[in-house]
């Protein structure tokens, strides 16, 4: 028996680190590594010792004959991976068993090195992996400073609710707002409450791992019509984020055009046509459950400017999207293309996974259809978001094989990538959204580090932020060994001080465990893990007086 790693799988390499015979790939070391939708587990080479699926900190790693449904896609998956690589063999004269990369010593500093005072802008995955290597590598002590009164980050506010998983490497960061080497300062924001400039006066290093908060536009006409919004803002509304108010979405469309077919976009239309019972389980947002029970959404039109050989989404959450229950996929026909592509997708395209998809070419002049359904739309942008004289969405306009073709909907979303914003005191590029940098370094400012979204763009999952903190961290500790680093000239009990005065509604560990405690509480009676708190007020009332039932 082997093991398979699964839809889930963060890709953080986790499991590459305990494999005591290597056969995770890829690792960091390969060029592969941060390319691939996921790792995979060579079945030639898997001893069945279980120590990847123990130390997965999302619960993406199963013994294969334990799949089920269609998680028993992925024994194959992790099969074909290596179906056309040769076996590694190793020279006769190895003392090793199994095939190895050299010993990699990236983490030395010298015995007698001062302790850094580091602060980490940012809770998200980017910044708690930054903070963790930091703290298991290092003597260094860490400041984490949030905007928002609570921790999380893309993993609360950005993971879909149906995904608790992927979630659960929440709890892994989570082991570190007690370190006794961290201070917590959440409710705190640069630019706002404290400038970058005093943030570096009392640390020897800031890193900012601030994401990329804003969405992407299209430039259409009609793209600010009522009726039309960004993934951003739905996303953001179903995972309860304080920014965005319990009335923001509505759900009164019949069909819904998500534009862009990412997996952004895919969770999006999944959580659309969801039985709502199904989502009663999880943590999404009170208020997002109430309005999808009072839903009139039975369609979801997905909007793919390119084939289906060029989905931006991934392998495992459009296989998901086949068997998503209760709810039809369908490959809209109307462009030749399509149906060829399909077909001539080889056993390792993402298009392959829609052979069996019924495919059809719809006929756009009525309303949808009984039941609930995603259709697929590949080889189609929009061109014009169309609206009435009461300024509100009533269909797209969008290409089409014999010209163009116009599909009836009063609700848009937009899910073409996230944004950067400009963080007050650095540099930025407008261009790109992010912050100017050499390996995490910002330009022309020493001390400050970027990390995450922020750094590299909106590429890539939680996972991924993992060897990009690395590459920070090691870019931070090579200018501390070379005494690049200013230290800071006031202490960090000067900074606690100033942040307390600065934002009186500040929340810190012990705040953090109660909003944790409160939630979980609020969950427990109707079996959900928790109920989320859903504005600043609720958030601090919770950390300073305990469970808010």
């Amino acid at each position: 028996m082997t093991y398979a790693i699964t839809q889930t799988c963060c890709a953080d390499a986790t499991c590459v680190a305990v494999c005591p015979v290597n056969c995770i790939h890829p690792t960091p070391q390969e060029r592969a590594f941060g390319s691939t939708e996921m790792l995979y587990v060579d079945p030639r080479a898997c001893i069945d010792c279980g120590a990847c699926a123990d130390a997965c900190p999302v619960d993406a790693v199963f013994p294969v004959d334990r799949l089920t449904g269609p998680q028993k896609a992925y024994a194959d998956i992790n099969a074909a991976y290596f179906a056309e690589a040769p076996a590694p063999e190793l020279p006769e004269e190895s003392p090793n068993f199994h095939v190895w990369d050299g010993p990699v010593f990236d983490r030395v500093l010298p015995a007698d090195f001062r302790p850094l005072r580091i602060a980490v802008v940012g809770t998200g995955p980017a910044g708690m992996y930054t903070a963790q290597d930091l703290l298991l590598h290092t003597n260094a002590e860490v400041t984490l400073v949030d905007r928002l009164p609570v921790a999380g980050g893309l993993v609360r506010f950005g993971v879909a609710p149906d995904h608790p998983t992927t979630k659960q490497i929440g709890d892994t960061f989570a082991r570190f707002h007690a370190h006794p080497r961290v201070r917590m300062l959440l409710g705190l924001e640069v630019g706002a409450h404290v400038s970058a400039q005093e943030l570096a006066a009392h640390h020897d290093a800031v890193v900012y791992a601030v994401g990329a908060s804003a969405d992407r536009r299209l430039g259409l006409p009609g793209e600010d019509l009522a009726g039309s919004l960004s993934a951003t803002t739905f996303v953001a509304w179903y995972n309860a984020h304080p920014d965005v108010a319990p009335d923001a979405v509505d759900l009164s469309a019949e069909r819904v055009v998500v534009v862009g077919n990412g997996n952004v976009a895919l969770d999006v239309a999944r959580i659309l046509v969801t039985d709502p019972e199904q989502l009663a389980g999880t943590d999404i947002a009170d208020h997002a459950l109430r309005a999808l029970r009072d839903s009139r959404v039975r369609e979801v039109v997905v909007l793919g400017r390119r084939g289906p050989e060029n989905a931006a989404c991934t392998r495992p959450e459009l296989l998901a999207l086949t068997h998503l229950p209760g709810v039809d996929l369908i490959v809209d026909d109307h462009d030749p293309r399509t149906g060829r592509a399909i077909e001539a997708a080889g056993p390792h395209d993402i298009a392959a996974v829609l052979r069996e998809v019924r495919r059809e070419e719809l006929d756009w002049s009525g309303a949808p259809g009984a039941g609930r359904r995603i259709v697929l739309r590949f080889h189609s942008a929009p061109t014009e978001i169309v609206g009435t004289d009461a300024a509100a969405v009533r269909a797209v306009r969008v290409t089409d094989a014999r010209g163009e073709a116009l599909i009836p909907a009063t609700s848009v979303l937009r899910a073409i990538g996230y944004r950067g914003t400009p963080v007050p005191g650095l540099p930025f590029d407008e261009t790109t959204g992010t912050v100017p940098h050499d390996e995490g370094r910002v330009a022309g400012m020493p001390g400050a580090y970027v990390v995450g979204w922020i750094k590299r763009g909106s590429s890539g999952g939680i996972g991924t932020n993992r060897a990009c903190a690395a590459e920070t961290v090691s870019s931070l500790l090579a200018d501390a060994v070379a005494d690049v680093l200013e230290p800071p000239a006031h202490s960090a009990r000067s900074f606690q001080r100033l942040a307390r005065r600065r934002a009186p509604r500040l929340v810190d560990a012990r705040g953090m465990a109660a909003i944790d405690r409160a939630e979980r509480l609020r969950g427990g009676p109707d079996g959900r893990p928790r109920r989320k708190l859903a504005t600043v007020t609720e958030l601090v009332t919770a950390s300073r007086r305990g469970p808010a039932l």
